[in-house]
């Protein structure tokens, strides 16, 4: 096994916002290195960094809007968002929960802050991926992982140095409870002060490294909060260590070798698809949802 390098560490482009309830950093595809080719299967990352809320009776969020074509995963760090959808699913995330919903065929969707935590205001972070789905599962049956926290796989480091949380994909010998359609690892490497975790994908994979909080040595690198690491396509191997409290959230998957063809909500292979998702949509087939 060989080291996998870092070829870029990254900092926040500047924040914008989406709805009046998320304030995000565009990492993919907003940053020059982050394009959606260069990270497939994750074709967009935004990510709320840690921001505190005031009250409010009206729950800040965002209005219905339709996906097609690819997952979307929301990981709660704080806050939580509940969330609804024209096929008459909803819930709630919760501080340390995923959700991953497949949108697929099509879905319409709304996301706000949860009422209580409107209510009370408060620290809110999180994490939204969209996963990309490989041309032949583009059109197949919306659905939804509700992954509770308590249900994620979870590798302990020993001596008290935190643990490995597996969302999807395998760490050591410990598998994450979500299922997907092409390989993607996801988990969040909780270490201690002076934790340190191993971690080894295929050098195909693209993979990178979010600091949520804290700070961390990776490879021997210093890497601030919210930043990331991206690391080469070559080598497999890579360390994270802690000289204080740190959360990181580690991505690796097999990219998806097929066009992207992405307007807005949609992410088709081509553009002729893209034309009939909208016509799909204005014709209804998304269902329906009240904002």
């Amino acid at each position: 096994m060989t080291t996998k390098a870092i070829e870029s560490i990254i900092s926040p482009p500047a924040p914008h916002m989406v709805g009046d309830g998320f304030r995000v950093h565009n990492f993919i595809p907003g940053h020059h290195r982050m394009s959606m080719e260069r990270m497939s299967p994750f074709i967009m990352m935004d990510y709320n960094s840690r921001i505190n809320f005031p009250p409010k009776e009206t729950p800040r969020g965002v209005g219905v809007h339709p996906h097609r074509g690819f997952e979307t995963v929301t990981i709660a760090y704080k806050g939580k968002v509940a969330h609804h959808d024209s096929a008459g699913n909803s819930g709630i995330i919760s501080e340390g929960d995923v959700q991953w919903m497949t949108a697929a065929y099509g879905v319409l969707h709304k996301e706000y802050h949860e009422q209580e935590f409107s209510r009370q205001g408060g620290e809110f972070q999180m994490v939204q991926l969209w996963v990309n789905l490989p041309a032949k599962d583009k059109l197949s049956t919306p659905k939804y992982q509700a992954i509770e926290n308590s249900k994620m796989g979870r590798f302990e480091l020993g001596e008290g140095h935190g643990f490995v949380e597996v969302i999807a994909g395998t760490y050591q010998t410990v598998k994450g409870p979500a299922s997907t359609f092409t390989p993607v690892n996801m988990m969040n490497a909780k270490l201690t002060s002076g934790g340190k975790a191993e971690f080894s994908f295929p050098a195909s994979y693209n993979t990178l490294a979010l600091v949520v909080e804290g700070q961390a040595l990776i490879n021997g690198e210093k890497v601030g909060t919210d930043q990331i690491a991206l690391f080469k396509n070559e080598g497999e191997t890579f360390t994270i260590e802690a000289n204080q409290d740190a959360i990181v959230l580690v991505l690796s998957g097999e990219p998806i070798k097929e066009p992207i063809a992405a307007y807005g909500p949609f992410v088709m292979n081509t553009r002729e698809e893209l034309i009939q998702a909208f016509e799909d949509m204005n014709k209804g087939k998304f269902g329906v949802l009240e904002d």
